[in-house]
C-alpha cells in the first residue's frame, strides 16, 4: 500500500498545476521518463552526482542568514494570504511582498511593471518579473533566468478546523531563495551576465505563468543562457552526499559544472526525478521548450522527508529555515560562476 501511495505522490509533486495530466500517465511514466530530450545510457542507480566533495565539508560563506528566510516564508505562507490562489487577495499580497522586497534591494523591474500580466484559466496572473543587469559590457547581453512559483492552491481537505493549504514548503521556500539571490547579488555585483529574478503565478493551474513568461520573452531581444528554477527546499533530504536534487540531471552538465564553481557536490542525481520525468513537471520546463537551453529545477522534497503535499500542514511551523539558508548560501557561488564565466560552458546534451 505505501509503494503504491508514494509511486502516486512521486508523479504529482514538482508540477502542481498540472496534477490532472500526470495522473492520466501514472501507470507509464517510468516507460516515458526519457521521452523528449537526450538520456545517458548508463543505468539511473549508476549515474553518479559528480566527483566533488560532500558540502557539509566545505565552509560556504554564510551571506543569507536563516532569520531572513523565516521571515520571507512566515509571511508568504500565513493564515492571512489564505493559500496564495491565483486571482485571490492572498497572492496579490504575496506579490505586493515580493516587489517590495526587490525594490529595496535595487532589483529593476524586467518589463516596464514588475507585474507580468497573463490569463490564468479566466481570472488574472502576474508573475513578478525583476532583473539585475551585468557587470560586464558584452556578457550583460546574456541572461541567466531563476525562478520559482510563489503561488499555492489556497484551501485543502480540512484537519479539525483549518482548511488553509498554506504552501510554505510548495513553494515558499523556494520563492524565499530567490528573494535572498536576488538582494545577494543585487549588493555583491558579482555577476557579468545579467540575471532575470522570475516568480511565477498559476503554477498550480498548469504551469501556466512559466508559459506565458517563456513565451513572452521569445518574442524580445533577449538571449538566455542557462535557467533554472527552484522548488520545495524547505525541508533537508536524508542519507545523501548532495544538498539538492537537478531534474534532467543527465541531460546536462549544469550539475558538474555548478559544483565545481561551488567547489563541492551542491547539485546531485535522484533516480525517481528521471524515473517519473521530473524535468518535464515544472517551471523549468517552459523555458527549455522555447529556448532550447539548459533549464533544469533544484528540489530537496525527495518523496520520503515531508508529508504534507497540498494539504493544510504545509505551514512555516515544518520549515528547516536553517536548511533553506545552507541551499541559499551553496547556490550563490554556483551562480557566480554560471554568471562569469568566459563562454558558454554549461550545455544541453543534443
Amino acid at each position: 500500500m505505501k509503494r503504491i501511495f508514494l509511486s502516486l505522490v512521486y508523479c504529482t509533486v514538482l508540477a502542481c498545476g498540472s496534477t490532472a495530466d500526470v495522473r492520466q500517465v501514472d501507470a507509464g511514466a517510468a516507460a516515458e521518463a526519457s521521452e523528449g530530450y537526450t538520456v545517458s545510457n548508463e543505468p539511473a542507480e549508476t549515474i553518479k552526482s559528480t566527483v566533488a566533495p560532500d558540502p557539509a565539508s566545505v565552509a560556504f560563506q554564510k551571506h543569507v542568514d536563516a532569520s531572513a528566510i523565516k521571515r520571507h516564508i512566515e509571511f508568504l505562507a500565513s493564515d492571512a494570504l489564505a493559500g496564495r490562489k491565483t486571482g485571490t487577495d492572498g497572492i496579490e499580497e504575496a506579490a505586493t511582498y515580493i516587489i517590495k522586497e526587490f525594490q529595496q534591494a535595487g532589483v529593476k523591474p524586467y518589463f516596464t511593471s514588475y507585474r507580468d500580466k497573463f490569463d490564468a484559466k479566466g481570472v488574472d496572473g502576474y508573475n513578478v518579473v525583476g532583473m539585475l543587469e551585468g557587470t560586464d559590457a558584452d556578457l550583460k547581453k546574456e541572461f541567466i533566468v531563476i525562478g520559482a512559483h510563489y503561488d499555492h492552491i489556497g484551501t485543502a481537505n480540512a484537519d479539525g478546523e483549518d482548511t488553509i493549504a498554506n504552501g510554505a514548503n510548495d513553494n515558499a521556500s523556494g520563492t524565499s531563495a530567490v528573494i535572498e539571490l536576488a538582494k545577494y547579488f543585487a549588493k555583491a555585483k558579482t555577476n557579468k551576465r545579467s540575471i532575470i529574478f522570475a516568480l511565477f503565478s498559476a503554477e498550480e493551474l498548469g504551469l501556466l505563468g512559466s508559459a506565458h513568461l517563456a513565451e513572452r520573452l521569445k518574442t524580445t531581444s533577449i538571449n538566455p543562457y542557462v535557467m533554472f528554477n527552484i522548488e520545495m527546499i524547505g525541508v533537508p533530504m536524508t542519507d545523501k552526499d548532495y544538498t539538492v536534487y537537478l531534474t534532467g540531471y543527465e541531460n546536462s552538465n549544469m550539475a558538474q559544472k555548478f559544483n565545481g564553481y561551488a567547489g563541492a557536490k551542491v547539485m546531485g542525481f535522484l533516480p525517481q526525478a528521471k524515473q517519473f520525468n521530473l524535468f518535464k513537471r515544472s517551471d523549468n520546463y517552459a523555458f527549455y521548450a522555447q529556448f532550447k537551453i539548459p533549464a533544469q529545477t533544484v528540489s530537496t522534497f525527495d518523496f520520503t522527508n515531508f508529508d504534507h503535499y497540498h494539504k493544510v500542514g504545509d505551514e512555516a511551523a515544518a520549515m528547516n529555515f536553517d536548511h533553506v539558508a545552507k541551499v541559499v548560501n551553496q547556490l550563490i557561488p554556483g551562480v557566480e560562476g554560471m554568471t562569469n564565466s568566459a563562454t558558454h560552458e554549461i550545455l544541453w546534451n543534443e
